[in-house]
């Protein structure tokens, strides 16, 4: 892969994007709601007395993670559904140069935009919240917060690839994110295990909500969970990468 080939696949990549409306409002909405949310719970006074500002600005940043996710489900899947892909194929013959492409972008735009939106719903929280509640430490925790919805839209990109169906890899991404989370409760000692694999266990860990506790989302600390988190993401890509390289299309 060189990189005129890589350059040229992420540019056609990014006019793709902007010409989806799917695609541009689902990024829109994930961008925009952690603020209002913020908003919303402070206003509403729904926190508990032993959560945080940072906790508890991010609340809604959990299912603006999972639109990230369902954003990378989107950006390949959309493309089998109308056929296009062929036409990407044939642009760029490169299939992993593709995949790589379409990963770069959504990585790079859900972190460009998460960063700044997590960080204002935190400053939002705390103006309205004042001094009652403690604040949290939200550096260099927002990072990592915006390094998870990246992390979302590459599992949900990797997803899309596998089963290439848009219904079908929307439900598959979203069940990954909160299937754990829903099942743990019923598997007695073994939830903190398996609560604990959820990208949305580690946005809780990270955005240090009261929610977040060992039995309920794991005892792994926040950035560990982000690493597995990631870890499985990776290998998810390259199963991807190697099934698009052995099928037709």
């Amino acid at each position: 892969m060189t990189a005129t080939t890589f350059r040229r696949a992420l540019a056609y990549e990014w006019i793709k994007f902007r010409s989806v409306r799917s695609l541009v409002w689902t990024t829109v909405v994930a961008a925009a709601l952690p603020v209002p949310g913020a908003a919303f719970v402070a206003a509403t006074g729904s926190l508990k007395t032993d959560d945080t500002v940072l906790g508890g600005s991010l609340t809604f940043s959990v299912p603006a993670m999972m639109l990230a996710a369902v954003l990378g489900a989107l950006l390949v899947c959309g493309e089998y559904g109308s056929g296009t892909i062929r036409v990407t194929l044939a642009a760029v013959p490169r299939r992993g140069t593709v995949l790589a492409a379409k990963a770069t972008l959504v990585a790079a735009l859900l972190y460009a935009l998460a960063l700044p939106a997590t960080t204002a719903a935190y400053l939002v929280g705390g103006a309205m919240l004042g001094e009652e509640y403690a604040p949290g430490e939200p550096m260099p925790a927002l990072l990592g917060v915006a390094a998870a919805f990246s992390v979302a839209g590459l599992l949900g990109l990797a997803v899309g690839t596998l089963l290439r169906h848009s219904a079908g890899a929307i439900t598959a991404v979203l069940a990954l994110l909160l299937l754990p989370s829903m099942l743990g409760p019923l598997l007695g000692d073994a939830e903190r295990w398996v609560a604990g694999v959820s990208p949305t266990a580690a946005l809780e860990k990270l955005i240090q909500t009261s929610d977040a506790t060992a039995d309920a989302v794991g005892s792994l600390p926040a950035w560990p969970s982000l690493v597995l988190v990631t870890g499985y993401t990776t290998l998810a890509l390259l199963a991807a990468t190697a099934l698009l390289h052995r099928r037709d299309v």
